[in-house]
C-alpha cells in the first residue's frame, strides 16, 4: 500500500492490474475503510481491463485524521445546526482530484458505494473533465425526501462508538445484519474477521462523526446532477434499509441516460453473491465511454 499527497492531506491508497489500462477509482463509505473494498472484488474489475485505484477517505482507515478540526453534536446537526460541518463532500470530492494529481491520471472511471456515492456524484459535478465513466451505489442525491433509513438502520448509524475492541467487532457484526443483504446472507465467521480486520487496521470513530457532518451538511446534488454527460449506472439493492431505494431511483432520474439497476435481495452491502452484477453493470457502463 501507498501514500499519496492530495488536498492537504495524506491519502492510503493501492492498486490492482496494470498501470496501462483505464483508471477506475473506488471510493468507500461512511466511516467505511478501503479494505471494505475486497480484494477479490477489485481483482475481477481488473481483469475486465482496469487499474482499480481503492483509497481510504480523510479521517479513516491510515490517510489523515483531521482531529484538530471540532467535534460536531450529532443530535445538533440532525436539527440543522449545519454550520459546524468541518468540511462537506465537495472537499472529499476534491481528495478524490488531488489523489488523481499525484498519480498523474487525467480522467479515470469512477465508482462510490454509499457515502462513497454521494462523493462521485459531487466529483463528476465540480470536476467533470475527470470522468470517463460514473457508477453509483446504494447512494441518494441529498434529495432529504428520498433515501431515507429504517428506524432500526438509522439506530445502529446513530449508536455510540465502541471503546474496546470485543465490542467493537460485536457491534460491527449486529449491525452488518441489520443493515446487510437479506438475500445474500454472509457466514458468521466471516462478519467477525471483516469486523475484527476493519478495529485492527485503524479504530477512529471521530473521523465517522465529522464525515456523518460532511454529508448532512451538503447540500442536494440533484439539480447538478442534471448536467452530468458521461456514461453513468446506478445500482441499489432493493432491500436496502439504510438508504431505501428511492435514493437510487432519485440518482438515476436526475442524470440524464443513466442506466439504473435494481438487485433484489441486496441490501446495504457488497456480499459475494452481488459481485458479478456490479462487475458487469461497471465494465458494461464504461465501455460506454468510448
Amino acid at each position: 500500500m501507498s501514500r499519496a499527497k492530495s488536498n492537504g492531506l495524506e491519502l492510503e491508497y493501492d492498486t490492482f492490474g496494470s498501470p496501462t489500462d483505464p483508471a477506475l477509482v473506488l471510493v468507500m463509505g461512511l466511516g467505511a475503510q478501503m479494505i471494505n473494498w475486497d480484494p477479490e472484488l477489485c481483482q475481477l474489475l481488473a481483469a475486465e481491463g482496469f487499474h482499480v485505484i481503492r483509497y481510504d477517505n480523510r479521517d479513516i482507515g491510515l490517510s489523515t485524521y483531521l482531529d484538530h478540526l471540532p467535534l460536531p453534536d450529532l443530535p445538533s446537526l440532525m436539527a440543522g445546526e449545519v454550520s459546524q460541518a468541518p468540511y462537506l463532500l465537495s472537499d472529499m470530492g476534491d481528495d478524490l482530484a488531488g489523489l488523481l494529481d499525484t498519480l498523474s491520471i487525467e480522467k479515470a472511471h469512477i465508482t462510490g458505494a454509499s457515502m462513497g456515492g454521494m462523493i462521485v456524484q459531487q466529483f463528476v459535478i465540480d470536476h467533470p473533465e475527470r470522468v470517463l465513466s460514473l457508477c453509483s451505489i446504494m447512494s441518494t442525491t441529498g434529495d432529504r425526501t428520498v433515501g431515507q433509513a429504517s428506524p432500526e438502520a438509522m439506530a445502529v448509524l446513530m449508536r455510540p462508538a465502541a471503546t474496546t475492541r470485543e465490542a467493537s467487532i460485536a457491534a460491527g457484526v449486529a449491525g452488518s445484519l441489520v443493515i446487510g443483504s437479506p438475500g445474500f446472507p454472509v457466514p458468521e465467521e466471516e462478519r467477525v474477521a471483516k469486523a475484527a480486520a476493519s478495529y485492527d487496521r485503524a479504530f477512529h470513530p471521530a473521523g465517522a462523526v465529522r464525515q456523518t457532518a460532511a454529508i448532512v451538511a451538503s447540500p442536494d446534488r440533484t439539480d447538478g446532477l442534471r448536467g452530468v454527460t458521461v456514461p453513468t449506472v446506478v445500482i441499489h439493492g432493493e432491500a436496502d434499509p439504510l438508504v431505501d431505494q428511492s435514493g437510487g431511483k432519485a440518482t438515476a432520474a436526475a442524470i440524464p441516460g443513466a442506466e439504473l439497476v435494481i438487485i433484489p435481495g441486496m441490501g446495504h452491502d457488497l456480499p459475494r453473491g452481488v459481485w458479478p452484477r456490479i462487475v458487469e453493470s461497471i465494465a458494461t457502463n464504461a465501455r460506454r465511454s468510448h
